[in-house]
């Protein structure tokens, strides 16, 4: 165990280095920069640029250097913490990333909370009564999660809140408590705005959990241990929790390298058409108005959550099922 995780660990740093390359090229690929575009568009609108200050930060930040040069400044900032300036908030990324990073985390820690309370049963019932009523009405609500887009059901919810009953449930608080300190008042402001939002982003994971924990449990639930476990006269419910339920979570824990990533960049259309103050909108508003440093910093965080997460989920897959193993081993 402890060769694999040296060998992993050993095999992220060149994953995460040519990841970082990547996003740099991609990040320098648009013909012009940010100062430029922000040049054209004050031009476009008739007022004129304080062009000394933007030739000052071109230099302070190293945008008139060669490319190697600056890719090697901004990534070994990372290791001193310094995650770049942000031009289009005139702050630093780490300053701007704070209190949304930690609205983000809660409001996906809750719906992938809600999404597992919701699915568990609900895919384990369908599975042990294939072909019940009951299984067909779970399945059906199931799809109708699948098929709705997030967006789509939030634009719906914000109409009928409105027209119903006069309300606005756009955000995670009260608007007199943007840019404000925490408090218990705010907090309670965001606990009251936070249901919402994470009933409609997770209803599409809902029905995609169901489905899934559905689909492999039939499958251990048709193999030949279940039948002799059963002949055995083990009881049904020891006989579900024993093997085929543990062997069918599988795909759920191979799912937590999707999982870390998604507690921070989860739902941007929907944080967008919501009004949420997450980091979704302004990971897209970032790489819309080519502010390198915030988005390529965004972007780098989410690839190391990803190695991270297949990591975890790599070492959890081998304690649950006996049958993974971390070696190639000959077997007689």
């Amino acid at each position: 165990m402890i060769k694999y995780l040296l060998r992993r660990i050993a095999i992220m740093v060149p994953t995460l280095l040519v990841t970082s390359i990547l996003i740099f090229t991609i990040m320098r690929l648009p013909p012009t920069d940010y100062f430029e575009t922000y040049v054209a568009e004050l031009q476009a609108q008739g007022e004129r640029a304080d062009l000394g200050r933007i030739e000052f930060l071109r230099k302070e930040y190293g945008l008139d250097q060669p490319a190697v040069t600056q890719y090697f400044r901004w990534v070994g900032g990372f290791f001193k913490g310094d995650f770049g300036y942000s031009f289009e908030y005139d702050l630093p990324v780490s300053a701007i990333v704070g209190e949304r990073l930690g609205l983000t985390i809660l409001l996906a820690f809750c719906t992938i909370l809600l999404t597992w309370i919701i699915a568990f049963p609900i895919g384990i019932y369908s599975a042990t009564h294939q072909y019940s009523w009951g299984d067909y009405g779970l399945t059906f609500v199931g799809l109708l999660g699948i098929a709705i887009p997030h967006f789509l059901l939030a634009l719906v919810m914000m109409y009928f809140a409105n027209v119903w009953f006069g309300l606005s449930i756009g955000g995670l608080m009260d608007p007199k408590y943007f840019n404000q300190p925490m408090s218990w008042e705010k907090a309670q402001s965001i606990l009251a705005h936070l249901w919402i939002p994470v009933l409609i982003i997770g209803a599409g994971g809902t029905g995609s959990m169901i489905r899934k924990i559905r689909a492999n449990l039939l499958d251990e639930l048709q193999k030949q241990y279940v039948v002799t476990a059963k002949a055995k006269g083990l009881p049904p419910g020891r006989a579900l929790r024993k093997y085929p339920l543990r062997m069918s979570l599988n795909f759920f824990i191979s799912h937590i390298g999707d999982i870390l990533p998604t507690l921070v960049s989860g739902a941007e259309l929907t944080a967008v058409v919501l009004s949420l103050q997450t980091t979704g909108p302004l990971l897209l508003r970032a790489l819309q108005s080519q502010d390198m440093f915030l988005a390529g910093s965004f972007l780098m965080f989410l690839a190391l959550l990803t190695v991270i997460g297949t990591l975890i989920s790599d070492i959890a897959l081998a304690f649950l099922d006996p049958r993974i193993r971390l070696q190639g081993e000959a077997t007689k």
